[in-house]
């Protein structure tokens, strides 16, 4: 939808996106199949399917948020804050929502995938912490030693993303819980000398650390994804 409005071709689904995306609808479908076999009295298989396609929904504003955020970052030239024309100046807001908006969908998102994981495998999540994250959820995976396999590819991909995703959640945090983050950098700058002129933040790596939460998340959602269609596999559960 916003590259339509951005003027630029629709989206291709490749790599991680595409392997995310497929895995979720494969599940999808496997929920379908059981409903339409089972009738799903107690509704649980229709839960985890709207979950699911709300999953591929979110995951797809995220992308478009941090190609949005990137598509107006190339009319962003100057140096400071206040050698911006007035129309650089609006590129910019532009770029700074896009990008506040991705940097939010990457843990909401997370956390979704959390409360899917805990309802799918049982991991009773809301008896340690009533308001669960998705990382309290990895943590249980570890206290029940369940689902070991898992549990493990999860890990490793949480601490390969560490750098960038410390990084997002400082600026997540700040956002919601403080002031809007990019008035932060400025009143930083504004301590080391009142007379100085405001420079603006390294949009670049902004850029680069939101594509790396892109693809934290998307390498989560298919570790979890395929081993939920690969468990179902094993029992009998197939498209």
């Amino acid at each position: 939808m916003l590259r339509l409005l951005l003027g630029e071709q629709p989206r291709q689904n490749n790599g991680l996106l595409e392997e995310a995306i497929e895995s979720m609808v494969k599940t999808s479908q496997l929920l379908k199949k059981e409903m339409e076999k089972n009738e799903d009295p107690t509704h649980d298989f229709r839960k985890l399917e709207i979950w699911t396609r709300g999953l591929i929904v979110s995951l797809d504003e995220l992308e478009q948020s941090w190609n949005a955020a990137k598509h107006f970052s190339r009319s962003v030239n100057s140096g400071y804050v206040d050698d911006m024309s007035i129309e650089e100046q609006g590129e910019y807001r532009r770029y700074v929502y896009f990008y506040k908006n991705g940097f939010i969908r990457v843990f909401s998102i997370l956390d979704k995938l959390g409360t899917v994981l805990n309802d799918l495998y049982d991991l009773n999540t809301s008896k340690v912490k009533e308001h669960f994250s998705y990382f309290t959820v990895l943590r249980q995976f570890k206290f029940l030693k369940a689902h070991g396999e898992l549990s493990a590819e999860l890990e490793a991909i949480k601490e390969r993303y560490k750098t960038p995703m410390n990084k997002l959640r400082k600026r997540r945090n700040t956002e919601i819980h403080y002031m809007n983050s990019e008035m932060q950098d400025d009143l930083w700058q504004r301590h080391q000398g009142l007379s100085e002129r405001i420079e603006l933040e390294d949009i670049g790596s902004h850029l680069d650390e939101l594509e790396q939460g892109l693809e934290m998340v998307c390498q989560s959602l298919r570790a979890s994804y395929r081993y939920t269609n690969q468990m179902w596999a094993k029992n009998g559960i197939r498209a």
